[in-house]
């Protein structure tokens, strides 16, 4: 029987973590989560713990892409032609996957190869998965991401983005899905990425060890009774760990009717704006993990505190580094920035309409123009 993992729901302290990796769990078109830090720090423990916190999926049994049964628009080749050729497909439930990327992996291992002899010499075309592949419906980790080849870690923020790896040779091309939610950790000790990548990670979270004495406690006694027998420690978080996974389930189901307004956007806007955030993909990450701390919470609508939740997380390593710009924002910074800035956006619009009244009345063409 395979060791049980060590429950999400017990890890002690690193909420800012494991609240961006909760978000990622209820919409992984968020875009993935930075983790920086020292060692030992929970970071590989709450990445698989969230992984078996997931609900099983349903999949093709014989698909070594995890093809969705009921999505056909996601569908792999391999899917596409035996169903094109009247083939049935079984259908068996999984869990989702997590994978782990050797910092060693090379474009072929994380892409996958095509057999171009087998093509050209019997006109069948032969697809090898990769990682990718593996890793499409469930979680990509990969540890010291910082030392990972630059140009395989442009290719797994592509394939993130885009949802679909494409391997083209001679022609010859093969496609399946690749949708998964994507963690790399790192220390920054060891080396930074470079911006360019540093901004397709749509959170980023930095964490150190633990300085209360009592959660210091409450993590060795945790993890003792862990390594004592995993499997009873299991089932004593059992319950917190079903409410969580309910609780997730739930908020996938409703995060795609979460409202926002174009207050909140222009919120949004002004936010990333005034902290000489570059590029417009923080404004698109924020809102995506306003929406889903909102359906995680069961609302219906897009909050203040929902944007702030999510600017905590999209934009510390999008704030320009130097003397007279900050590092960190905490969430109640950031929430009163954005009342601020809603209350100066309502005095703006009652002097706009007195303006508007007082020059209707003294000149009607002033107005117009």
């Amino acid at each position: 029987m395979p060791r049980a993992a060590f429950p999400f729901t017990a890890i002690v302290g690193q909420e800012r973590m494991k609240r961006a990796l909760i978000l990622n769990a209820v919409d992984q078109r968020i875009g993935g989560v930075l983790i920086r830090g020292e060692r030992g720090t929970a970071k590989s423990t709450a990445s698989r713990a969230m992984a078996a916190l997931l609900p099983e999926i349903d999949v093709f049994a014989e698909s070594p892409f995890n093809d969705d049964p009921n999505a056909p628009e996601t569908w792999s080749d391999w899917a596409r032609e035996r169903k094109a050729a009247g083939q049935e497909l079984a259908v068996t439930k999984r869990k989702v996957g997590f994978v782990d990327l050797p910092v060693s992996a090379t474009e072929d291992r994380v892409v996958g190869t095509l057999d171009i002899e087998k093509a050209i010499q019997k006109g069948e075309r032969h697809f090898e998965p990769g990682v990718l592949a593996a890793a499409n419906r469930g979680l990509l980790y990969i540890d010291e991401v910082n030392l990972l080849d630059d140009h395989v870690v442009d290719l797994l923020l592509d394939s993130a983005a885009m949802g679909v790896n494409i391997v083209e040779r001679e022609g010859i091309s093969f496609s399946h899905p690749a949708r998964f939610i994507l963690i790399g950790t790192m220390n920054p000790e060891e080396g930074d990425l470079r911006p360019q990548l540093l901004d397709r990670f749509a959170f980023s979270v930095d964490i150190g060890s633990i300085r209360d004495a009592r959660q210091r406690v409450q993590i060795m006694e945790r993890n003792l009774k862990f390594e004592l027998d995993p499997e009873a420690f299991y089932k004593e978080w059992a319950p917190r760990e079903q409410e969580l996974a309910e609780q997730i389930l739930a908020a996938r189901e409703l995060v795609d009717s979460v409202a926002y307004t174009s207050r909140d956007l222009v919120s949004i806007a002004s936010l990333t704006a005034s902290l000489q955030v570059d590029g417009h993909r923080a404004d698109l990450v924020i809102l995506k993990g306003a929406r889903a701390q909102a359906a995680f919470d069961a609302r219906k609508a897009v909050s203040p505190l929902d944007i702030a939740i999510a600017a905590e997380l999209a934009l510390p390593h999008r704030i320009k580094h130097g003397p007279f710009h900050q590092t960190e924002i905490t969430v109640t910074e950031l929430q009163e920035k954005i009342n601020e800035m809603h209350q100066s956006g309502e005095a703006d619009g009652e002097n706009e309409t007195q303006d508007e009244q007082e020059g209707s009345q003294q000149d009607p063409v002033k107005k117009k123009i």
